[in-house]
């Protein structure tokens, strides 16, 4: 039977209702936090610093503290853009990638600064497979990806080794999302090999034995072919941490495996809004109104709705209320903000049903809620160690934590 961590993908120290949820899993007996440099721009690190200063020392012993490395992006992108250094993959124009053993020392630094500690539990290389798939855009040969690859993830072992020995991390692994696609896919991250490397690398640091422990992969309802992955860890002694639970790839489509309940307070809002919007001046909003209403029901995923919202509804808005007066556009925003919540809360719903539908052969034999029956399938799976999930209210920690 696996346990549940709490995972900080999108916690931030500036939501209070963020830091809460942290205090409330830690005060409920959550014994492992997973979080990583890139979260919010180090913000997730910040966050879990300031929700354990409610603790003493006993308490904060009793909570493992995984972190990771590996992205630059935010403040990190432009600090490299003005100081760059060697083996960073540039693999889009607002992510780039190292697990070099510079960055690595760099970013473990200001993480335990972030996290108010002087060691850290553990810490994993965070999506090495960057290189992998830059290289096959480069179109570089199968072979020699892959040895560069381990050339790769050599030193970077070399580098945690160093930090065990210099006694900044009690052990280390790797987090990839290719652990979980199959073995003849291009974008296969080998993990057979990983504890000889582990072991050159302890040889070569001088220490008695290697300290890679862990790996982290997605696994979920849908997609099981990391649950390969997770035997072979545990058949080589590591523990397994999975995330992505209710986040699903199915037949190169994204679902999120829980059900929402419909916005009650939706059509207030849609239709106050409406009315506001009815005249020459904010026809454009008027117009976009309408569109959004007709096609509630058509977003694949939250994720499609989420990008949708950030790249062409809230830029259009801007625009639109560029001829409002900074009184009554402050007014409107207000309008607007309640709207877009309860807009979200509908596509939530209406995707929710869907996905229900489209994978109703999952859930034959469990007839619990959606996320219920995902979090059920993996609570059952002997090799899995812990579940990372993420719980941004004190009320989603006491939900989670009741499946137990």
């Amino acid at each position: 039977m696996s346990n549940f961590a709490f995972g900080t993908y999108r916690i931030s120290d500036l939501n209070p209702q963020h830091i809460e949820a942290l205090k409330e899993a830690i005060d409920s007996g959550i014994t492992m936090i997973d979080t990583s440099s890139n979260y919010m721009d180090g913000g997730a690190e910040r966050a879990i610093a300031l929700a354990f200063r409610e603790f003493d020392d006993d308490k904060r012993d009793s909570v493992e503290i995984v972190s990771k490395f590996g992205y630059i992006q935010g403040s990190n992108l432009l600090d490299y853009k003005e100081n760059s250094f060697e083996e960073v993959v540039e693999y889009s124009e607002d992510c780039y990638h190292s697990i070099s053993k510079f960055y690595l020392n760099l970013q473990l630094t200001a993480s335990l600064k972030r996290l108010e500690l002087k060691q850290l539990d553990c810490y994993l290389i965070h999506n090495p497979e960057y290189y992998i798939l830059d290289a096959i855009n480069r179109g570089v040969d199968k072979d020699e990806r892959l040895d560069e690859m381990y050339k790769r993830i050599q030193n970077a072992f070399v580098g945690l080794e160093q930090e065990i020995k210099g006694g900044r991390i009690l052990s280390y692994g790797i987090s990839s999302n290719s652990f979980s696609v199959s073995h003849d896919s291009e974008e296969f991250l080998p993990y057979e090999d990983l504890i000889v490397l582990a072991q050159n690398a302890a040889l070569e640091v001088g220490n008695k034995e290697h300290s890679f422990t862990t790996v982290e992969l997605p696994i979920n309802l849908l997609e099981r072919e990391g649950l390969k992955c997770a035997s072979w860890a545990k058949e080589n002694g590591l523990r397994v941490l999975v995330n992505r639970p209710l986040n699903a790839k199915n037949e190169n489509r994204m679902h999120r495996l829980a059900e929402y309940d419909e916005s009650r307070e939706y059509f207030h809002h849609f239709n106050e809004l409406m009315e506001v919007c009815d005249n020459e001046m904010l026809r454009p909003l008027y117009n976009l109104l309408e569109q959004l209403d007709e096609n509630k029901h058509k977003f694949g995923w939250i994720g499609d709705y989420d990008s949708f919202l950030y790249t062409q509804i809230i830029p259009h808005m801007k625009k639109t209320l560029e001829v409002v007066d900074e009184k009554n556009s402050e007014t409107m925003l207000n309008f607007i903000d309640l709207y877009l919540q309860e807009y979200r809360q509908m596509v939530l719903y209406e995707c929710s049903k869907k996905t229900k539908d489209e994978i109703k052969d999952y859930l034959i034999d469990c007839p619990l809620t959606m996320q219920e029956c995902a979090l059920r399938f993996l609570i059952q799976r002997e090799n899995i160690d812990y579940i990372l999930v993420g719980m941004r209210k004190p009320t989603y920690v006491h939900q989670i934590l009741s499946l137990k």
